[in-house]
Parts: structure tokens; sequence; C-alpha cells
């Protein structure tokens, strides 16, 4: 990639959820993530059995698919606010300390408005998939 992660997302620390951008492509990208067991949710989410919230889920791909859209020149702006999510589901849990894989697909891209569509894998299973949609704000 040739970007960095600030570069990439106006996102930061604690409430960035994209690790490394491993491709970017004009028809999608993909990315990981580790979720630290220290990460402060996990105090207060189910505190006996903790996992990750499933909204942030659908936040880390939207993350990764507004770098990718960035990464790939797609984007006019790195200010991508989440519209809309459909058709979210969850199918595993995922837990402190592992990794996920984001692969997002980019179904419609206007110069303000993006629709994609991702999956969440914890190795080879499905953790999460929705659809959403973006609009592009200037800085």
């Amino acid at each position: 990639m040739t970007k960095t992660l600030d570069e990439l997302l106006p996102h930061r620390d604690p409430f960035r959820f994209l690790d490394r951008l491993t491709d970017a492509r004009l028809d999608g990208c993909v990315g990981e993530y580790t979720f630290k067991p220290d990460t402060p949710f996990f105090k207060g989410h189910f505190p006996h059995f903790p996992v990750v919230p499933g909204v942030i889920l659908v936040e880390a791909m939207a993350q990764c698919g507004g770098a990718g859209v960035v990464e790939s020149d797609l984007a006019n702006s790195k200010n991508i606010l989440l519209a809309s999510v459909t058709e979210a589901k969850f199918r595993r849990p995922v837990r402190p300390g592992e990794t996920v894989r984001f692969e997002i697909e980019y179904v419609k891209t206007s110069p303000r408005l993006l629709r994609q569509r991702g999956k969440v894998y914890v190795g080879d299973e499905i953790a999460a998939e929705a659809e959403w949609v973006c609009m592009m704000g200037k800085a």
C-alpha cells in the first residue's frame, strides 16, 4: 500500500479498527485488525464472556472499505460517513485477542455515495457480514 493508515482514515485510537490494509483494488479491498484484550468495551460487554459488539464489527468493515477507496483514489475525501446498514448478520462471536480479516466488495461508487458489502472472518469462519452505504464529505 502506498498511503499510511493516518492518510487513509480520519479515525484514531481508540476508535480505529484497522491495523493494516493488505489489498486495495478498484472493486474491493482486504484488511486486518486484532482486537486487543485490553480494549475498553470488553470490560462491560458480557464481562464473563467478552465479545466484540456487532456494531463495532460493522463499523470496522466500513472503516476498511473507506480506507480501500481512499487508497485506490476512488474517494474525494477520507471523511466517509456511514449512512445506512442493511443485511447485517452475525455468525460467530469475535473474542479478545482474535485477529479478523475484512473482505470488502464495492457495489457502487459515485462522487457522493459508496455502496459496499463485506464479511468479517476469523480464520476461515465468517463472523459477520453486512451491506452499507456511506456518504463522502469534504474535509
